[in-house]
């Protein structure tokens, strides 16, 4: 039998051994977390550099845009007229750095349209349609082909705003009463006597839509596209990311006959996608049209590598 002090002495033991293993397990386990916390330290360390090094060069990259721009686009669009058109997600960063270097090409600025959340979301389609019906200027036709909403404001504010060649057929008075009746029917924007006749057009849209944005992109694709085929040409660009979904430019690189309306450039929110801008302005009015940029569809980063005859 055992005895008291026995029993006391094998409890002691016990104890003393699950100390100690719980100190040399501690130890062991401190051990190993010590060495991967040391080591994934490291590796983020590493990494830390690698983005900081990365965004030095970008930093660096468009620093140089930002010096060579100027020159490097200077008077190529001397003779020209641009209307800017802006979507309602367009941020006003891009809008300014586009009518800069607009200007810095020698553009004459045309002036400014935005559409409205009203139009792009086509909530009002059988308004819009009886508004735009009302609003043809005497002796133009719309294309007949173009029923949807957005080719057709686009094809209206086109026959209204835009021209190939030479002045526009349609009155001053016309011109006015167009875009005054579609400003109060709230579906565009403007700022009174501030808008004139171009021979290119620019749409500036924002970056990727939401998946409750509809047919948002297409609307904004298809005006955009009817608007170029009225002019010498056009550009829809977008900040990076706008080529994505269901976006306006990607919509136009998905479908053919939009593709060979109207150019396309997803990085306007960069130096390079803004010089871009301007060099498809010049490609679009010798006729040829092409898609720039880094998003999905982009057939070149720049102009000069890649762009296609236009219809």
């Amino acid at each position: 039998m055992i005895s008291l002090r026995q029993h006391a002495v094998s409890l002691v033991a016990v104890f003393l051994a699950l100390v100690v293993g719980l100190f040399l397990g501690s130890g062991f386990i401190g051990d190993r977390v010590n060495s991967a916390t040391g080591t994934s330290r490291d590796r983020i360390g590493d990494l830390e550099k690698e983005r900081d090094q990365l965004n030095g060069q970008v930093n660096a990259a468009n620093s140089f845009d930002a010096a060579v721009a100027p020159r490097l686009i200077a008077n190529t669009l001397d003779d020209h007229s641009v209307l800017v058109v802006t979507a309602p997600g367009a941020a006003q960063s891009d809008v300014d750095g586009v009518k800069e270097s607009l200007s810095s090409a020698g553009a004459r600025f045309a002036g400014q349209i935005g559409l409205t959340d009203v139009l792009v979301r086509d909530d009002d389609a059988e308004r819009l349609r009886s508004i735009v019906d009302q609003t043809i200027p005497p002796g133009a036709t719309l294309r007949p082909e173009l029923t949807d909403s957005g080719g057709r404001v686009g094809d209206l504010l086109g026959s209204l705003l835009l021209h190939r060649s030479g002045r526009p057929a349609v009155s001053t008075g016309d011109v006015r009463t167009g875009l005054s009746t579609l400003r109060d029917g709230g579906f565009i924007s403007y700022t009174d006597n501030a808008i004139s006749a171009a021979d290119l057009v620019v749409v500036v849209t924002g970056g990727p839509l939401g998946k409750d944005s509809g047919g948002q992109g297409q609307l904004t694709a298809r005006l955009g596209a009817a608007m170029a085929a009225r002019a010498q040409g056009g550009t829809l660009v977008g900040r990076t990311g706008s080529a994505d979904g269901g976006s306006p430019i990607a919509v136009v690189r998905s479908d053919p006959g939009l593709g060979n309306a109207i150019s396309t450039v997803d990085n306007v929110d960069q130096q390079t996608g803004r010089i871009t801008t301007v060099l498809t302005m010049v490609e679009e009015s010798a006729g040829r049209t092409g898609a720039y940029g880094t998003g999905v569809g982009a057939r070149a980063i720049t102009v000069g590598t890649g762009g296609r005859p236009a219809a």
